[in-house]
């Protein structure tokens, strides 16, 4: 046999397996539809969150999957929305066989389906707190006034350079590293669009995100205070499954730490590349993207060119994933 053969049999064999789940930006109406059509394992999912809000969103499958876009792009409507319809993919993938990942990780709100993943909180407990997430982080600040713009073709320094540039005008901050050529930037929209027009200059694009609240900067303190006595009532378990988090860029799975995080998380950087490096470098070499659209799969090849990268969106994905990873 061909040594070049042996060896990437044995690295699929040795390598291990990480599966990671979209934030905010990867919802659209209909979203998840096919699976919840036809795997009751995703549509049980999907009830139970509807079951859960049914007092504070009542609406919510509707509005996933026939919309209007303009509601579901409202945080408090996409943060439980991702979670069900991510989560409910997965509990259908993990009834056709797909085996336990070494590691889960979500961006941003795809932490909370990651943390699902692993056990260490329930369906109808992520409702709960993405809804409250969302509520919070919407009323942090009002709509119109902060602003998120995803900086691309340049480094992480020059970016965090053009927000420090920019200061004099407001808040505004890197909000998501999600690769070595791409942070996105969030704050008060003035500075927001300061910080841009001087990324501009040196040389990066510039794309404003369709967002309703500025993530991931200090802005979002006051939700994250809010928002912490929920997680502090919220009875989230240890966990086996280890949850890269986007606030360290590293593995936790005690309870008391992973909500420590994510507290933090809502009003720091998301580190996904550095969580994605994290993870190759401790053996992780395929990543399956778990949920709709395929943004972190993009990302984690900008990141890591040779490593295997799978998503599965839809029914039709799943086998062949399936065959590639076992």
């Amino acid at each position: 046999m061909d040594a070049t053969l042996i060896i990437g049999l044995l690295s699929k064999d040795m390598g291990k397996l990480a599966y990671v789940f979209p934030g905010q930006g990867s919802q659209y109406v209909g979203m998840g539809y096919e699976f919840y059509k036809q795997f009751h394992e995703t549509a049980d999912v999907v009830h139970a969150v509807e079951h859960s809000l049914r007092m504070s969103l009542d609406d919510i499958v509707d509005v996933m999957f026939k919309g209007p876009e303009e509601k579901l792009n409202k945080t408090v409507y996409t943060q439980p929305a991702l979670f069900a319809i991510s989560l409910g993919i997965y509990k259908a993938l993990e009834s056709m066989g797909f085996p336990k990942p070494d590691f889960v990780a979500g961006h941003s709100l795809g932490e909370y389906t990651a943390l699902a993943v692993a056990g260490g909180i329930d369906v109808q407990l992520g409702a709960r707190l993405t809804y409250y997430r969302g509520k919070y982080m919407q009323e942090a600040v009002p709509e119109g006034k902060g602003a998120m713009v995803a900086i691309l073709k340049l480094p992480p320094e020059k970016v965090e350079e053009a927000c420090e540039r920019a200061k004099d005008v407001g808040v505004v901050e890197p909000a998501n590293y999600n690769s070595s050529t791409q942070t996105v930037i969030s704050g008060e929209k003035p500075a927001v669009e300061k910080a841009a027009q001087i990324a501009k200059e040196m040389g990066g694009r510039a794309i404003p995100l369709k967002v309703s609240v500025p993530s991931h900067c200090s802005l979002m303190k006051p939700a994250a205070d809010a928002f912490r006595l929920k997680l502090a009532q919220a009875p989230i378990q240890n966990i086996k499954i280890p949850l890269v988090q986007n606030y360290t860029a590293k593995a936790h799975t005690m309870a008391h730490e992973i909500r420590n995080n994510l507290y933090h998380q809502i009003f720091s950087p998301v580190k996904w590349y550095q969580s994605v490096i994290w993870m190759h470098e401790q053996g992780v070499d395929t990543f399956v993207e778990i949920g709709p659209k395929n943004v972190l799969s993009k990302l984690i090849q900008q990141t890591l060119p040779n490593v295997r990268v799978f998503n599965v969106e839809k029914p039709e994905d799943a086998e062949s994933v399936l065959k590639a990873i076992t």
